[in-house]
């Protein structure tokens, strides 16, 4: 092998630490190339992501070119046409890591099969998990529906696992290029610059991901289980758009956590759990990606409403919590997780509006899009999706804002309409009265929805299911 170009198909994978298939490639060639496919047909309703990807492949280039390793980009409209003319030559080797979405996982069958055919020498590696979603099954062999047992099961099966070991990357001798009718990552961009204020908050590279990591261990980790719930404070990792472009492994996660005991580092450890869970359920129940995990929702009846859709993606319901989570969304490509499910909820039980309209803006606007947590969290919040919150569990967006955001920092940081209003008004600013302080129904909106009617129509039209 070592006379053959080691080809790298780099995904979400922007990293060296636990690169399987990078290390590998380093290891048994000379020259090694790094090539990304830009599916445009992919990105489409991704455009949030589209900055991350150039910023992330921008970085990732850096690093690789400091070990002689070429990056290329590839536009294409098809995997399999892009590989079908791949497999016409075959002095390279190919390695690459899994991605644990259901199509991926059939390509991954398709190319195997056509490689082996034509005598390609390739390997195929765990991707960013802790388990492979095939390793966590119940007694007889099933699958899971709920976490819980879920969890039990494969925090238990990864703490026995014998540790792998640390792979480099290591320094090629020669740096050459492969592939003709390459693009650089400025292509990627979307047409509209309306991700400006996206550098102020964010810096995709691998070494941002681990300082992150470590600031949070240090400064946050303890007191997640009670602070992870309020937006106004600092309490979470934000270490998600990191870990769904691979800029840090879930293993590293873990074992710099581990390093401390502590009940809270269980909790956030849990929410590893989830991400793992989710990727169980949608290569073990697919048709959950597109429709509702439970086929009972199917005749549940949702409205269209444009009017009220166009409010809740631009912030403009009359809920401040529930406004302020949906301008903190198109600033800065990510929301706190507390106020995506107050915002969920919003959507489908206030208005009525199918949890396939939310799951899909989402997608476009969250830089930590992952198809598996977006479409279990969105049918969580719907009651739709395996051990989902109950329908009938409502959120009420004012004492959800009183709760978490008592003191109002956030809601006026996102909707400086209301910076003026006491914090007693803060969250129903329509009962103020005082136009000195806000005009209500001009500066800032009256709620498109009473929030009291809203809830026994929502819970009528669960009857009818």
């Amino acid at each position: 092998m070592k006379g053959k170009i080691g080809l790298f198909w780099l995904k979400d994978d922007f990293r060296f630490t636990r690169n399987l298939a990078l290390s590998e490639a380093t290891k048994n060639h000379s020259s090694v190339v790094v090539f990304y496919l830009y599916k445009k047909k992919k990105f489409k309703n991704q455009e949030a992501q589209k900055w991350w990807l150039s910023e992330s492949l921008k970085n990732f280039r850096i690093k690789l070119n400091k070990h002689n390793i070429s990056l290329q980009i590839i536009s294409t409209d098809s995997y399999k046409f892009f590989f079908d003319k791949l497999l016409s030559k075959n002095n390279y080797s190919i390695y690459w890591n899994k991605t644990y979405e259901p199509d991926y996982i059939k390509f991954d069958q398709y190319l195997s099969k056509k490689l082996n055919e034509k005598k390609v020498h390739f390997k195929i590696f765990k991707g960013n998990v802790l388990n492979e979603y095939t390793e966590v099954k119940k007694g007889d062999g099933s699958s899971f529906k709920v976490f819980t047992p879920f969890w039990r099961v494969a925090e238990k099966f990864y703490s026995e696992k014998i540790p792998s070991k640390e792979t480099k990357v290591i320094k090629c001798k020669k740096k050459i290029n492969f592939f003709k009718d390459t693009i650089t990552e400025n292509k990627i961009l979307p047409k509209k610059n309306w991700y400006g204020k996206f550098s102020n908050f964010w810096y995709p590279s691998e070494e941002n991901a681990l300082k992150e990591l470590r600031s949070f261990i240090k400064n946050r980790i303890f007191d997640y289980s009670d602070s992870r719930n309020f937006p106004n404070i600092l309490g979470t990792s934000k270490l998600s758009p990191y870990i769904k472009h691979g800029q840090i492994h879930v293993e590293t996660i873990w074992e710099e956590c581990n390093k401390i005991k502590n009940s809270s580092v269980s909790k956030f450890l849990t929410e590893i759990g989830w991400r793992e869970f989710n990727h169980s359920l949608i290569n073990s129940f697919p048709h959950m990606i597109k429709s509702n995990y439970s086929k009972k929702f199917d005749k549940f009846p949702w409205e269209k409403n444009d009017k009220f859709f166009k409010a809740w993606k631009k912030g403009l319901t009359g809920y401040p919590i529930v406004d302020a989570g949906m301008r903190e969304l198109s600033s800065t490509g990510w929301m706190h997780n507390r106020v995506r499910m107050i915002v969920g909820s919003f959507l489908v039980k206030h208005l009525l509006i199918n949890w396939t309209e939310g799951e899909k803006y989402f997608r476009n606007c969250l830089l930590d899009y992952n198809q598996a947590n977006n479409v279990s969290g969105w049918q969580w919040v719907a009651g739709s999706g395996a051990d989902a919150a109950p329908y009938f569990r409502i959120f009420n967006p004012i004492l959800q804002g009183e709760k978490f955001d008592k003191s109002g920092q956030y809601v006026k940081k996102w909707v400086p309409e209301l910076k003026n209003v006491p914090n007693k008004f803060l969250h129903k600013p329509w009962d103020l009265n005082d136009e000195k302080i806000l005009k209500i129904g001009k500066v800032y909106p009256m709620p498109i929805v009473v929030h009291e009617k809203a809830r026994v129509k929502a819970l009528q039209a669960f009857k009818k299911i």
